[in-house]
This record gives structure tokens, C-alpha cells and sequence, in this order.
């Protein structure tokens, strides 16, 4: 059973509060015990992304800062999954619901391109310098 917060009717005169504003949960529910929802994603997909931003941020090695890219894109996959979700579209949608799938198989080969790229030039760059930091990485002039 939950426990509810009464609102106290402290109002001005006349006025009334309305029904649904009456009575609000004391405790939010536990997340943990819920069903999986579309909000479990977007959690996960923000933490991940949150993480890669971090990584590519704070990460002085070229390796680091590709490791932050990649979770940056899976973060966003993550969330293009979910918002393309049966549960945020309505009862007559004319698509498949693949839409969000559709641009994370993209995003996904995409990435995979860039990791070869930037991979090549980091082992490029290794070899020259014998170091991956990226300060020193002001050598590459054409």
C-alpha cells in the first residue's frame, strides 16, 4: 500500500484545488522493481553518453578519447532505439517503428568506419612519435 501526502487546502477564497492535485504519492515508485520501460533506456543511453563526453574529455591518450566517441554514439543509439518505441507512438501509426533501429544500424557503420580511420592514424602516429598523446599530435603539418 502507499502512502499518501495530503496537500494542505490553503487556498484564497473561491478557489478550489483541483482533484488530481489533491492527494501525491509520498514515495516515488522503485524503479527496480518496475517493468522495463522506455525510461530505463533513456537512462542508460544519458549515463553512456554522459560517460563518453567524460572519457573524451578528460582522456589525454588518442585511444581514450576514441573509447569516449564510441560510447557517445551508443548512447545515442540507445536512445534512438527507444524513442522509436511501440510505446511512444499511437494506435495508428502508419510506419513499422523501425525508424529508430534504422538510424542506429546507420550510426553503427558509421562508427565502425571511423574507428578504422582514426585507428590508422593513431598507429601512424605511433609509429613516428612512439607515443598516442594527443598534445604532441601538432607534428601532423602536410
Amino acid at each position: 500500500m502507499m502512502d499518501f501526502f495530503v496537500a494542505p487546502s490553503i487556498l484564497l477564497p473561491g478557489l478550489s484545488m483541483p482533484s488530481c492535485l489533491a492527494t501525491v504519492p509520498l514515495f516515488a515508485a522503485n524503479p527496480f522493481t518496475e517493468p522495463v520501460g522506455v525510461i530505463h533506456y533513456l537512462v542508460v543511453g544519458a549515463v553512456l553518453f554522459t560517460a563518453g563526453i567524460a572519457c573524451m574529455t578528460l582522456k589525454r591518450n588518442a585511444l581514450g578519447i576514441l573509447m569516449g566517441i564510441e560510447l557517445v554514439l551508443n548512447g545515442a543509439n540507445i536512445n534512438f532505439v527507444a524513442f522509436s518505441s511501440s510505446y511512444l507512438r499511437g494506435e495508428g501509426a502508419p510506419t513499422l517503428g523501425l525508424d529508430g533501429q534504422v538510424v542506429a544500424l546507420f550510426v553503427i557503420l558509421l562508427a565502425a568506419a571511423e574507428a578504422a580511420v582514426a585507428l590508422a592514424i593513431t598507429l601512424n602516429f605511433y609509429n613516428n612519435h612512439a607515443t598516442v598523446d594527443v598534445d604532441r599530435a601538432d607534428d601532423l603539418k602536410g
